[in-house]
């Protein structure tokens, strides 16, 4: 049976003009439920991380200033949200559902987080939306528990996930791997293990092509244990954000093809949605639910 981390904390609610971000998860969830794909059997509900994984990829004085609330208003206006108590109280259930992801999927072969995908959050700051790195600090949580010894971070978002890159980018035993947009956020690009940078305007043939010809040669050389995906609807002809000319149709390639080279290397897989902004939620909350769809399909 298909896991899915899911809390009702996950459906916040935030000011007008910062709602938008927040709105998917639910929606996922009640789409998945009402069409059948899921029951409420497939939904775990996630307690709050412990900050000692938090703190294993986050410096202790940005901890603390994300839990007293006393982020700076620069960090904040890069973060994008309100600093509210239910807000940081909302990430660290996600991080938690991510860790708790890693165990299921080492059962399942795979186990899914409703949100997450945080890859903008450094060790020392948060900005794009992001305030805890869920993805790093499961990766964390895996090797130090010693559940693996050499993992791979899939991360098609169509923005570089910076923050994932410069806290791995000192811990071999963690292998990031980012394709996106060369022409978008963040302007300034950090250096992850490998970065595919794609043009503006890139569509199915050759955003396919690229990950088809990239992801089994990456597997076979790096030969990690476990893999995280960080599965973004953001690479969508229709994200006001994107800058890509993907269809919903290749995004749920793209979902498929690196499940199936999951399953054909034996390699669990913890997938986290990352972003998704276009201006029409269903084309948004469609293109996340493929990648349950094929998922459940696949595996079960």
């Amino acid at each position: 049976m298909l896991q899915i981390a899911f809390s009702p904390e996950y459906r916040l609610r935030l000011p007008e003009g910062h709602r938008f971000p927040m709105l998917k998860y639910e929606l996922i969830y009640e789409q998945l439920l009402y069409e059948g794909t899921c029951s409420e059997a497939n939904f775990f509900h996630p307690a709050p991380v412990d900050d000692h994984w938090v703190l294993g990829v986050h410096t202790a004085e940005y901890v603390h200033q994300l839990k007293t609330r006393t982020i700076d208003p620069a960090m904040m206006r890069r973060i994008g949200f309100p600093l509210t108590a239910e807000l940081i109280h909302r990430e660290w259930i996600i991080t938690q559902g991510t860790i708790d992801c890693t165990r299921k999927a080492r059962q399942d072969g795979v186990a899914m987080n409703v949100a997450g995908g945080t890859h903008h959050a450094f060790p020392d700051r948060g900005e794009g939306f992001c305030m805890l790195n869920d993805v790093g600090v499961a990766a964390h949580y895996l090797l130090e528990t010693g559940q693996s010894k050499r993992i791979l971070v899939i991360d098609l978002d169509v923005h570089q996930g910076n923050g994932t890159a410069v806290m791995f980018q000192q811990e071999p035993r963690v292998f990031t791997f980012s394709m996106h947009g060369k022409d978008n956020y963040p302007l300034k690009k950090e250096q992850s293990d490998l970065d595919i940078e794609l043009a503006t305007g890139t569509a199915d043939e050759v955003y396919l092509n690229t990950l088809y010809d990239t992801l089994p040669g990456l597997i076979r050389r790096e030969a990690p244990d476990f893999l995280f995906f960080v599965s973004g609807v953001d690479i969508l002809g229709s994200d006001r954000l994107g800058k890509m000319s993907v269809s919903r149709e290749g995004c749920l390639q793209r979902d498929t093809f690196v499940f199936e080279q999951a399953r054909k290397y034996d390699l669990p897989i913890t997938v986290s949605m990352g972003g998704g902004y276009s201006p029409r939620l269903v084309d948004i909350v469609e293109a996340h639910c493929n990648t349950f769809r094929v998922a459940n399909s696949l595996y079960f």
